[in-house]
């Protein structure tokens, strides 16, 4: 059976930089085993497929090891492939997903992406967060994920990881941030428990971060950098209990698979 692909960097106006995910096209879904061993074999932090489904276009996302419930990079680069690539000319797309439908817009030369904006909650830091960074931990709250906040941006770049120590938490992963001089904010994310030493730009951490610094800076759009190795900008929006996450795509790679 020949597959078609695309492979996107999502929160990137060059190749090389923001997030890349992969994007396979489905008339049909396959076998929940099949779809797990393309992404091992793709070896990227998330393959995103989706199948139409009369007039929304159902999406499923899937790390090296695992399915996961929300994934923004990747359906920022499904609808860049769907608006770029496949012809779509409606205005907006209605992804149908784990975590209910997912609106998706073109915006001049971004796309935005309308999700759920999560809700947080402070904890005590845990013992294996405490252990995995070699900088102080100034605050810890808990949703999808942990969100570790430090005191300076340099803190959040120059900081060492214990992967191993992540691994056992309750979380699908760990956010580290910092208010920034630049931007509102930079930030780093890690899921070691799903095969994602760390992500490049990780869209939906940002549901969880507008819900944050709507608090701390009181406001409600955001400039923010992902300062991974290849980083990547992000633009964010509160509006209700809705984020809307914003970021520019392109396209490394076309082609086939077979399996």
């Amino acid at each position: 059976m020949k597959l078609h692909i695309y492979q996107i960097d999502a929160f990137a106006s060059k190749v090389f930089t923001g997030n890349p995910a992969a994007v396979v096209p489905l008339g049909n879904w396959l076998e929940d085993d099949l779809m797990q061993r393309i992404a091992c074999e793709n070896n990227l932090s998330e393959t995103a497929f989706f199948v139409q489904e009369d007039e929304k276009y159902h999406i499923r996302w899937f790390t090296p090891t695992s399915e996961v419930a929300m994934c923004g990079h990747a359906t920022l680069a499904s609808a860049f492939v769907l608006f770029h690539e496949l012809g779509y000319k409606n205005e907006k797309i209605v992804f149908s997903s784990k975590s209910g439908d997912l609106i998706v817009k073109q915006v001049a030369e971004m796309i935005e992406m309308d999700f759920p904006l999560q809700s947080i909650k402070r904890c005590e830091a845990p013992e294996a967060i405490l252990k995995a960074f070699n900088s102080e931990v100034q605050e810890c709250f808990v949703s999808m994920d942990y969100i570790v906040v430090f005191e300076h941006e340099k803190d959040v770049e120059n900081l060492e990881v214990d992967l191993q120590s992540l691994k056992g938490l309750d979380a699908r992963g760990v956010i580290v941030t910092a208010k920034s001089k630049k931007y509102d904010f930079v930030c780093r994310f890690f899921a070691p428990k799903y095969g994602v030493s760390e992500d490049p730009v990780t869209g939906s951490a940002f549901t969880q971060l507008a819900t944050y610094y709507s608090q701390v800076l009181q406001k409600e759009s955001f400039h923010a950098k992902q300062v991974s190795q290849r980083g990547g900008e992000v633009f964010c929006r509160v509006e209700g209990e809705r984020v809307f996450i914003s970021g520019c795509a392109v396209k490394y790679l076309e082609g086939s698979i077979n399996v």
